[in-house]
């Protein structure tokens, strides 16, 4: 299998020199990095080439990398059900940056494109409707940037003499910001059934 991936990898550098800028094999899987400027033409050539004939997307999201100047990952799953083999794209992106939306080639990357802006709010110039999916209108951030506090900024809760959601900043008790690292196993202050014949052997 590492063999087809590697003869499929020197076929992509061959073929796209102007898209590809490294490729590897690692744990059977085969990664290609990719120029940002070119990721939509790069994407089309995998869906159309009859050696590739990648014509799933599988999925889309990124890694936050926040001391590198190119602060973001934008990464693509691919399947091949002809050739039965997987790929992985990578776009390396400051955080100022847009990446070329690919929904006029796999018109499924629309929500994808959504939930990636929505977690690390990365642009996708050309995408139909960029706005958020899975939080709230008005929410402010993104939560899966490392930089986003665990607690998040407001808390959202239903208020009964109000009749109606109201949003509250979030305050923390400073009993909650101490964290005692201690496993369950470790703090019990009982003697498990068995226990006691550990103590008899010492």
């Amino acid at each position: 299998m590492s063999e087809a991936l590697n003869e499929l990898g020197q076929h992509l550098e061959l073929k796209r020199t102007d898209c590809v800028i490294a490729w590897d094999v690692t744990h059977g899987e085969l990664n290609v990095d990719v120029a940002p400027s070119n990721i939509a033409g790069f994407v089309e050539f995998l869906k159309t080439d009859n050696t590739c004939k990648f014509s799933s997307l599988v999925d889309i999201t990124a890694v936050d990398y926040p001391d590198r100047p190119k602060r973001f990952d934008v990464v693509y799953h691919f399947l091949s059900m002809y050739q039965n083999h997987r790929i992985r794209l990578r776009v390396s992106i400051r955080e100022d940056e847009m990446v070329p939306s690919i929904t006029d080639v796999h018109p499924s990357a629309n929500w994808f494109e959504r939930e990636v802006f929505d977690m690390f709010g990365i642009l996708f110039s050309g995408h139909p409707d960029l706005r958020r999916i899975l939080t709230d209108y008005g929410f402010r951030g993104y939560p899966l940037r490392k930089d986003f506090p665990t607690t998040g900024y407001t808390e959202v809760r239903y208020d009964e003499e109000k009749k109606r959601v109201v949003y509250e900043p979030v305050s923390l008790v400073q009993e909650y910001r101490q964290f005692d690292f201690m496993s369950p196993w470790e703090g019990a202050q009982y003697v498990l059934p068995g226990d006691e014949k550990q103590d008899a052997k010492a």
